[in-house]
């Protein structure tokens, strides 16, 4: 069983920048990054393989950045230029194999969320 723990959310004001991390308990072909807000299903943000190969949706393309440490089996997301509408929890999730995509099924693992907001 995998384990993985986010890091890292928080509270900043538009425009501002925020990176969240996810330490996995090892390493794992295929990482992404999530984001749920209350009321509406989780979204796929960005994901990235082993060779990292990244992903992103439209959203937050040329603002966001998906990165890995696989010497400390850690995952990152920078977020800049943060919008109100970034506002949400954001979880980390990985699965072993397949193709990585953002489909939300496709993944076998999760960790518990970390809450980032922005204000307007």
């Amino acid at each position: 069983q995998v384990q993985l723990v986010e890091s890292g959310g928080g509270s900043v004001e538009e425009g501002g920048s925020l990176r969240i991390s996810c330490s996995a308990s090892e390493d794992i072909y295929c990482m992404a990054w999530f984001r749920q807000v209350p009321g509406t299903e989780r979204e796929g943000v960005a994901y990235i393989t082993a060779g990292d190969s990244t992903s992103f949706i439209n959203s937050v393309k040329g603002r966001f950045t998906i990165s890995r440490d696989k010497a400390k089996n850690t995952l990152y997301l920078q977020m800049n230029s943060l919008k109100p509408e970034d506002t949400a929890m954001y979880y980390c999730a990985a699965r072993p194999g397949g193709m990585c995509n953002l489909a939300r099924n496709s993944f076998k693992y999760w960790g518990q969320g970390t809450q980032v907001t922005v204000s307007s």
